[in-house]
């Protein structure tokens, strides 16, 4: 983005810690780095809300909306202060998946601010006992209502795989970017933990599906099995 870290030669990374208060409803806090040439470097901080339908994973049709309220240092945003939008709007069979996150980002601050749009969209095959083979979309087209020229745009494809190594929640990915203004390969992994909470043997589990799936630079938001 403009004004944003040039993430060529970078390793980007997120720690994020995240709650579910209830069925429909999670909150997380993460603090998003990145290592190039001049060391390490903050991304300041996130904190963010998800509502989602109550048994996502169990539903056909699921939706949601994720709200991300982030400080990002001068180095990685010419605007202090962002707001991301995420609308979560999936289907799903026994066979296949396909998730459309049609992303608004508002950036305010001492700086003026705009209204960026960056859609996300997954196409995935479920193959079984937790295991994904799929494809994922990142795109950012610029500032609504005056999207930047197709060459300045990024535009970005990702190979993905899904499954479980014991406890462990793994996705991993491989993108390519198809305009002048994408990063031209980049590579991701994501790692995952569910904590174990104590619950009386009659309590339905309270916490939403923990909906993640991952982009270089921001998660696409999903439902998962």
């Amino acid at each position: 983005m403009p004004g944003g870290f040039a993430s060529n030669h970078a390793l980007q990374g997120t720690p994020e810690l995240a709650y579910g208060i209830t069925k429909w409803w999670e909150i997380g806090f993460y603090l998003p780095f990145a290592i190039n040439g001049d060391g390490v470097l903050s991304d300041g901080a996130k904190i963010r809300n998800l509502f989602v339908v109550p048994d996502a994973a169990k539903r056909s049709f699921f939706y949601g909306v994720n709200f991300e309220l982030g400080y990002e240092t001068p180095k990685f945003s010419a605007t202090p202060w962002t707001l991301e939008i995420r609308p979560i709007i999936g289907v799903r069979n026994k066979e296949w998946e396909f998730i459309v996150n049609p992303i608004v980002d508002l950036s305010f601050g001492s700086s003026q601010g705009e209204a960026d749009f960056l859609p996300a969209v997954r196409l995935a095959r479920n193959l079984g006992q937790d295991r994904f083979v799929g494809l994922e979309y990142y795109a950012y087209f610029g500032k609504i209502g005056d999207f930047l020229p197709l060459k300045q745009q990024s535009q970005q494809l990702f190979a993905v795989t899904d499954f479980k190594v014991d406890k462990i929640d793994v996705q991993l990915g491989t993108g390519f970017g198809f305009t002048p203004g994408s990063d031209r390969f980049i590579v991701k992994a994501i790692f995952g933990y569910a904590f174990p909470v104590a619950r009386k043997s009659t309590e339905p589990d309270s916490s939403p599906t923990s909906l993640k799936m991952g982009a270089p630079s921001r998660l696409l938001t999903y439902a998962s099995n």
